[in-house]
This record gives structure tokens, C-alpha cells and sequence, in this order.
């Protein structure tokens, strides 16, 4: 029987770094996490111990913090770009760096209608995230949004679905529509105003979750995918995985009550769980 060694990487996670970047007047506050993933020629590390062609994970994690200084000023897509060049570019044996990064969003204090110069107040779990991906053929960009938790409370109902024996779920066309959303989409181009982009492309899933008339969560997600095709032709396609975050009406009649509507129970599982790619034809 033959044995041999397969699809192999290695690499260091969870890069925790905190960059000031000091101007005359403010102090900028940025927070990332940083992933870096190596493949490669690393066979004989595996097969025999031969550590010749391994670049530690302890450099790995020097060189983040190293090229933060310079390179974490703007995008974090376009710090991944900078770091997965230079682990490409000068190490031969490796074929491919990948770099995923997510950074956690403050939100810079204001008093009395003044932002303040230096104070920050993180804003829940929402984090900004990119990947790179970069070999011989060249670079490939993606960004997201995760733990975006959203919630609307009219214009939304769920009807006229599958029944069987089993159903007991009642048709409602008045229900909270909950969910924790992780969106990623990917480019066109690798030369894009990443920055500019998200923040776009975040307003723009908002205003159609907000505004949408939704038969479902599926078709909810659908119209968000494609008006930001439709708006951004930088776009290649746009990727969804949305929990639903059930709210189901609490029984008030029982103490005679009339509920209105009103009060729900919130629960955490089960949940639906419904993804989606929306893409260009």
C-alpha cells in the first residue's frame, strides 16, 4: 500500500492587533484580527522533518505587526493585498498565501454634537472582514460583513407554504423578521475603493432589508443581493447566510389577555438557516 501526503497548509490565526494612527488634531483607532494560511512545497517537512522550507508562524505573526505600521492605514483588503505579497513574493516554495483579516468597528464619541478626538465606543459584534488569496495566476479580493444582527417589525409575513402531516407553523402576514447576517461578495477587479465599496454596499443592504416587502426571508435576501449588483457593476457576486431569528407570539389569552401582536417569545435555537449566492449571468 502506498501512502502519501495531500492537500497540506499551515499558517498562524488569530493575529490580535491594535494600530493608532496619530494625526495633529484625532487619534484613528483601528482593531483586526489577522489569519495567514501558506500552501505549498512542504512535503518533506511532513514526510521526513525537514524544516528547510518552513517559514515559522512566530515570523509569520512578526511580519503582520511589522507591515501594520506602513500598510494598516487604509482598507483592510488593501493591508491583505500588501501581506499576502510579501509572503508570495519571497518565499519560492509557496504557491499560495491566503489572508483573512476581520476588523471589529467603534464608532468615534461625540459630545454636545463635537466628535471626540479619542474615545471610541465599539459598535457589537459587527465586524468587517476580507480575503485574500494570492499565486501565480494573481490576486483575488473578497470582503464582508458578519454578525450584522438587523431586525423589522412590519412588512413582513410568511404564507402559503408546504404542508404536510407534520406542519403546525400558522400562516402570518404581520411577524418580526430577525436574522445575523454574514454577507461577502467578491470583485470584478483587484483595483477597487474597498473602503468606499463596503460602506456603500453596507447602506445599500439596509435601506432594501428596510424597505422590502417580504413574502420571506428568501426573497428578502434576494432583492438585497441584487440591487447590489444592479447599483455596483464592481460587484462579481454576493454571497448570504441568514439565520432567522424566530419570534413567536406568546399565548396573553390564556390570562385573559389580548396580545395585539405584541409580545413574543425570542429564541435562540433552532433557528432557520437560509444562504444564498446572487450572481451575474
Amino acid at each position: 500500500m502506498q501512502i502519501k501526503l495531500g492537500k497540506n497548509a499551515y499558517g498562524k490565526n488569530a493575529v490580535n492587533l491594535s494600530r493608532i494612527i496619530r494625526y495633529p488634531d484625532r487619534n484613528e483607532f483601528r482593531q483586526v484580527s489577522v489569519d495567514v494560511s501558506l500552501q505549498g512545497d512542504f512535503e518533506t517537512a511532513h514526510t521526513i522533518g525537514d524544516n528547510s522550507k518552513i517559514l515559522p508562524t512566530d515570523t509569520q505573526k512578526n511580519t503582520v505587526y511589522a507591515l501594520a505600521k506602513e500598510h494598516l492605514t487604509g482598507s483592510i483588503e488593501d493591508f491583505g493585498k500588501k501581506l499576502s505579497a510579501h509572503f508570495f513574493s519571497n518565499n519560492d516554495q509557496v504557491s499560495l498565501v491566503t489572508i483573512g483579516i476581520t476588523e471589529h468597528q467603534f464608532t468615534r464619541m461625540s459630545f454636545d454634537g463635537k466628535a471626540h478626538s479619542s474615545a471610541y465606543i465599539g459598535s457589537g459584534a459587527e465586524t468587517h472582514t476580507a480575503l485574500v488569496e494570492q499565486d501565480a495566476v494573481g490576486v483575488k479580493v473578497s470582503s464582508g460583513i458578519h454578525n450584522l444582527l438587523i431586525v423589522k417589525t412590519a412588512d413582513s409575513g410568511f404564507e402559503n407554504y408546504l404542508r404536510d402531516r407534520f406542519t403546525t407553523l400558522k400562516e402570518t402576514s404581520d411577524r418580526i423578521l430577525a436574522t445575523q447576517c454574514e454577507v461577502d461578495w467578491s470583485y470584478t477587479s483587484d483595483e477597487t475603493d474597498y473602503a468606499m465599496l463596503h460602506e456603500r454596499i453596507r447602506s445599500e443592504l439596509l435601506q432594501v432589508f428596510a424597505m422590502h416587502k417580504s413574502l420571506s426571508l428568501q426573497q428578502t435576501m434576494y432583492a438585497m443581493g441584487a440591487s447590489v449588483l444592479e447599483k455596483y457593476i464592481g460587484v462579481k457576486e454576493i454571497s448570504f447566510k441568514m439565520p432567522n431569528k424566530h419570534h413567536i407570539l406568546f399565548n396573553l389569552e390564556q390570562f385573559g389577555i389580548d396580545n395585539g401582536n405584541e409580545i413574543f417569545i425570542a429564541t435562540d435555537e433552532p433557528y432557520g438557516y437560509i444562504t444564498a449566492t446572487v450572481e451575474r449571468e
